[in-house]
């Protein structure tokens, strides 16, 4: 039976009619709270400094900062940006017509604090405020799944042996081989939780998979491939991309999944990939570096996934999560990022049986102080160039047959 036909328990995502609920907190939080008082703070002080000059827009900014903060426990940063812009060009007109860098050094002082103070407040609630209120809402929900007796969504990542390599030669099969393949073949216990981690990044992505209706539209690019977003409890957002490829579903996965040490010939997002380790014909460990993305800003980042491969008629599944592996430890040159659940799905076209439906599910946390508009732009812009690359791939495949 496919797995999209079977009854699925949809806990892992937010906003099933059957999932644990997001956990409301009635108190406002730590971060939050002392945001709300720099915000009272800043008003005060530049009151203070320009007395009856700018008192009034430091009390409007005040005002709709508490209100969107404290009272309606705003959850994005788009408040604080518009009142920061605002900020900044009433400072800067000011201080042309008012000519205040002529009446000395409280001249200079007066415009330079207003203005790096209202800069300050956007960076707080960009890099502090939301980040550990979503790691904190994330915490609790495991909490809740643990207590109420759930398999908690993030498992201890265990070590493996480091001087193991071969490339996946058969990827595919069925669940039973899949369980029969693991009797045969006597697995370590480091083995074997790679094998675990492996079925639990599979079920949590077919959940992910199978409720479309959670997909929000972000953007569509001129090919008509389309980025979706979703919140996936534990592991928070993710990104998910759908393509329609001139490909059979073979062709496709075997590029993607197979031939996955061949991608940064055609993949310019990624500039090393590697299979670590195979650990059985359905899980092998492989380590990918990223190149850097939004012009620089974003430094490269590497990763090391446990994944897991399944073959059915015309579908082809291929799931992971971040884990570890003696292989590539992580050292000070990169930045390590960390997957959470993610992987591609290849379907055959049901219109036209020699194109393919791809859709890749992405989740991760490339760690680091990354302004959150600045990562979700940077990801949704590299999905929509893979499948451009992946498509011109595909493309000159043909040609050369």
């Amino acid at each position: 039976m496919d797995w999209t036909e079977s009854s699925l328990n949809s806990s892992y995502l937010v906003g099933s009619a059957d999932s644990t609920p997001r956990p409301e907190n009635k108190k406002i939080s730590d971060v939050r709270r002392t945001f709300c008082l720099f915000v009272t703070f800043d008003f005060l002080f530049v009151g203070l400094l320009w007395l009856t000059e700018l008192n009034c827009l430091g009390a409007v900014r005040c005002t709709m900062l508490l209100l969107a903060y404290a009272l309606f426990r705003l959850k994005h940063w788009w408040m604080v940006a518009l009142t920061t812009f605002v900020s900044s060009a009433f400072l800067i007109v000011k201080v042309i017509i008012s000519q205040l860098l002529k009446q000395g050094a409280l001249g200079y002082v007066i415009p330079i604090v207003s203005f790096i103070l209202v800069w300050v407040e956007t960076w707080f609630v960009d890099f502090k405020v939301l980040p550990q209120e979503i790691k904190e809402e994330n915490r609790q929900l495991q909490s809740q799944q643990s207590g109420s007796g759930q398999a908690p969504l993030i498992y201890p990542r265990p070590l493996s042996d480091p001087h193991f390599y071969s490339p996946p030669s058969s990827l595919a099969g069925s669940d039973d081989d899949s369980d029969e393949d693991e009797t045969k073949k006597n697995l370590t216990w480091r083995e074997k939780e790679y094998v675990r981690q492996g079925k639990i990044s599979m079920e949590v992505m077919k959940q992910t998979l199978s409720r479309q209706d959670l997909w929000s539209f972000d953007k569509k690019s001129e090919y008509g491939d389309v980025i979706y977003i979703t919140d996936v409890t534990g592991y928070g957002r993710t990104y998910i991309l759908k393509a329609v490829l001139d490909a059979t579903p073979e062709a496709v996965f075997d590029e993607v999944v197979v031939h996955i040490e061949v991608m940064p010939q055609w993949n310019k997002a990624i500039t090393e990939s590697q299979v670590l380790q195979r650990v059985e014909d359905h899980t092998f460990v492989t380590y990918e570096v990223a190149a850097s993305a939004a012009r620089g800003l974003i430094s490269p980042r590497d990763f090391v996934t446990v994944r897991r491969v399944e073959r059915r008629p015309d579908r082809f599944i291929s799931s992971g999560m971040s884990t570890t592996h003696d292989a590539r430890p992580v050292h000070d040159g990169i930045v390590r990022g960390e997957n959470g659940v993610g992987g591609f799905v290849v379907d055959r076209n049901r219109h036209n049986h020699e194109q393919s439906v791809l859709h890749w599910i992405l989740n991760t946390d490339l760690k680091g102080k990354l302004p959150g508009y600045l990562v979700q732009q940077s990801l949704a812009g590299v999905m929509l160039d893979f499948a451009e690359n992946l498509r011109k791939r595909l493309r000159g495949m043909r040609l050369a047959v």
